[in-house]
């Protein structure tokens, strides 16, 4: 017998759900203690996710059939770059920044 196509909702949720896990054994398996915060994150996160199928409330914070809203995955991966000692988010700094001091300076037209 043929299954039907899935519902993309039902997926974004399975997956969502299955991040949340992910991050939080890898925060376990590597001893990394997660902040008060991060852990009560992670925990209210999953159960919006397992009561509504979403945990976010606005459909303008996420796309449609997303379970997780863009700050939400944001700080998730975070979450998990901490758990595997890499650096992430905000503190991370590019090496390319606008207006940084690797740019030459612009040539000056001296008026001839």
């Amino acid at each position: 017998m043929k299954r039907g196509p899935a519902d993309p909702r039902e997926a974004a949720r399975r997956a969502a759900l299955n991040a949340l896990r992910r991050t939080r054994r890898k925060a376990e398996r590597s001893g990394v203690d997660l902040s008060d915060w991060e852990g009560e994150f992670l925990g209210s996160v999953e159960t919006r996710i397992q009561t509504y199928g979403r945990a976010f409330g606005d459909p303008e914070k996420g796309a449609p059939g997303q379970a997780l809203s863009a700050l939400q995955q944001r700080k998730l991966k975070e979450i998990a770059a901490k758990a595997t000692g890499e650096v992430a988010g905000p503190n991370r700094r590019s090496r390319f920044r606008r207006g940084g001091k690797d740019r030459p300076a612009p040539a000056q037209d001296d008026g001839d």
